[in-house]
């Protein structure tokens, strides 16, 4: 395995019965970083993290997770590997300092279990049961046990799911803080704007396969994709789709005499890029 990678996946693949759920999938993911994992449902983007947790087996490929083929996982592996379910919900009777503090058992080099619920903004909450939480707060008691081993490596699956805005917010802050001590996270969402926030790479799976990986702003070459100027004229509203917006933009404002009444300039977004992908795909 190469050395700075935390997970080295080459042909993946998994079929239940003649459906084919992942075909020849490759991916890597770099220690340190925040991958996005996005994809359609049905793309074959569960089946592979599960395989690549230790949940599930892969039918061929090569897969290396922190050093190890999680299909020969070890409890010291296991207590390496961080997970966040979509919802945990079993200890609606327990407050979240019992809930805690009973996960910190289970792994040998603990983190302190009143210093993780400080981490992840439970402090308040420490006595409150877990059943009298709201949901952004039972997410983070969620992410509590995941990183209460210390994990290396972090998987969160669907991880704000039903949150208003200000709770995303509020999570997305607390992932920086786990990226910025290191942790590599392995993230899936179905919310663009979240994966360009937080992710330094995402990898697109369409098929089974894996179809891009790039930055954000990379992806299908985005950076460089035509760029749509608008302003408002004498007329009403117009606009122009250009590769050249500086000049277009220093062209209007001596039209202008100066500022340029409702000008904004924008490029295709993450999702217009990620949607175009995948027609593409699914018209194949």
């Amino acid at each position: 395995m190469t050395e700075n990678l935390a997970i080295e996946v080459r042909g993946l693949r998994k079929a239940y019965g003649t459906t084919v759920a992942v075909d020849g999938l490759d991916l890597a993911v770099r220690r340190g970083e925040v991958f996005a994992l996005l994809g359609p449902n049905g793309a074959g983007k569960t089946t592979t993290v599960e395989i690549l947790e230790g949940f599930r087996r892969a039918d061929g490929g090569e897969i290396r997770v922190l050093d190890t083929d999680p299909r020969a996982v070890t409890p010291a592996w296991r207590a390496r590997v961080g997970i966040v379910l979509q919802s945990t919900g079993e200890f609606e009777e327990l407050t979240v300092a019992e809930v805690v503090h009973h996960f910190a058992t289970y792994y040998p080099d603990a983190d302190d279990p009143d210093k993780v619920i400080e981490r992840v903004g439970l402090t308040e909450k420490r006595d409150a049961r877990a059943e009298k939480l709201s949901g952004g707060q039972k997410r983070r008691l969620d992410v509590a046990l995941g990183i209460i081993g210390r994990p290396e490596l972090l998987f969160l699956d669907e991880p704000t799911t039903g949150f208003d805005p200000e709770a995303r917010r509020q999570f997305w802050e607390l992932i920086r803080d786990l990226a910025a001590a290191g942790t590599t996270i392995l993230l899936t969402t179905h919310y663009l704007d979240e994966a360009e926030a937080l992710a330094d790479r995402v990898g697109v799976i369409a098929g089974g396969r894996m179809v891009a990986v790039a930055a954000p702003a990379d992806l299908g070459d985005r950076r460089n994709a035509m760029a749509t100027v608008r302003w408002q004229g004498p007329d009403g509203p117009r606009s122009e789709r250009t590769h050249t917006p500086t000049a277009v933009v220093a062209a209007l404002a001596e039209r202008f005499g100066g500022e340029v009444p409702g000008l904004t300039v924008s490029r295709p977004t993450l999702e217009d890029i990620y949607l175009s992908m995948i027609s593409k795909e699914e018209a194949e």
